[in-house]
């Protein structure tokens, strides 16, 4: 099982949904790095279900050290994170058991590992295990957020609802709107849009249904020259680990799909020199060219699909006996989870800058000057 990922930095993930725990195994963080513990709670709070537009399962998420940090800095070894599981039911999928449910993982599961997969709420393959992604990813975007470097998520549409803001990005905004969209509770920039967006998924939970959604991640001040061409590419870095959390099932970058549509002339984003600095006068591209960073802000979306467990009959089969059944699903389940998933999204984004940032400086990537050009 491949449960790890990075390069110069490595994530390693383990834990089931009702086992006793999940966490993360961080490697590659300079010794000495400030661990902001009221940081990653912040960052923590942002992931939990909050409210009826979330799963009733709520977890305190309390992320525990079990090695690599000392005194508030990392030590420079393995960084090992544990948050306990301490509200599950697992007697709520023990009825259903045998009954494999839609647009989950359970049959390929079965296939995968021969039946012996733990099925309690996903298993390994719950969004569950997204917590600690959360907690890694706070200490890299700690880590950027030094060298000036700002990340933020925004729910760009939900159940066809659009949030009707834009991002300003001015050189002098948009380091400010960044910041601003990565504190809010509900990420949208217009906050007309987002009650919108809530009562559209209370009605789908009204109707033992769910939602899915676009999330918009825009980064600001990274310098021109991270990223290699090809297979180290910020844009298949990023994909890579956006297909990693559940429910992703596309991506794109900058215009993205809008390019089958325009000619060279409008896709191209022309240079130009302002103050001294190199810039582009428009961003089509996303802040990436030849897979490298440009200096511009980087712009990527990605469809998160509509949560598989609904409280509506639906067809299946019963792998116990091997007949075709119909199955209602028990438990806790959020009607949408594309608001909670920005907060992942952040951090996986986080990791992946940070990763790329290591593998071209090295360990102390942070000293690069660099970072001060641009």
């Amino acid at each position: 099982m491949a449960d790890s990922i990075g390069g110069a930095l490595r994530l390693t993930l383990f834990g089931e949904s009702h086992g006793a725990a999940v966490g993360a195994v961080l490697e590659g963080i300079a010794p000495g790095t400030p661990i902001d513990e009221e940081e990653i709670a912040a960052a923590m709070e942002k992931r939990r279900a909050k409210g009826a537009i979330s799963t009733a399962r709520k977890e305190p998420d309390v992320v525990k050290f079990l090695s690599g940090v000392y005194e508030g800095h990392a030590t420079g070894t393995a960084i090992t994170m544990v948050i306990e599981n301490t509200n599950t039911k697992s007697g709520d999928y023990k009825k259903t058991g045998a009954l494999l449910r839609p647009g989950h993982a359970d049959y390929t599961a079965k296939v995968r590992y021969g039946g012996f997969a733990d099925e309690r709420g996903g298993g390994h393959f719950s969004g569950r295990l997204t917590a600690p992604l959360v907690a890694a990813g706070a200490i890299c975007a700690s880590m950027l957020r030094k060298k000036g470097v700002f990340i933020a998520t925004r729910l760009a549409s939900c159940a066809g609802v659009p949030d009707a803001g834009s991002w300003d990005f001015s050189r002098e905004g948009i380091a400010a709107c960044v910041q601003e969209v990565a504190e809010k509770a509900f990420p949208v920039i217009d906050y007309a849009s987002g009650m919108a967006m809530e009562q559209a998924i209370l009605a789908a939970a009204g109707q033992g249904d769910s939602v899915g959604g676009i999330l918009e991640t825009v980064v600001c001040g990274l310098p021109a020259g991270l990223g290699d061409p090809f297979f180290g590419s910020v844009e298949s870095t990023l994909a890579a680990l956006m297909f990693s959390v559940p429910a992703v099932k596309g991506i794109e970058f900058g215009a993205g799909f809008a390019f089958a549509r325009k000619k060279g002339s409008e896709a191209n984003d022309p240079w130009q020199m302002e103050n001294g600095v190199m810039t582009a006068k428009t961003n089509h591209n996303g802040g990436i060219n030849g897979g490298i960073t440009n200096g511009m802000p980087l712009v990527m979306r990605t469809v998160v699909k509509p949560t598989p467990s609904i409280y509506r009959e639906q067809d299946t089969v019963d792998w116990a006996t091997g007949e075709n059944a119909k199955l209602i699903i028990q438990g806790r389940h959020d009607p949408c989870i594309a608001h909670r998933a920005a907060a992942v999204q952040n951090a996986m984004t986080a990791f992946a800058l940070a990763d790329l940032a290591a593998r071209r400086f090295g360990e102390t990537w942070q000293e690069a000057s660099i970072w001060n050009t641009v």
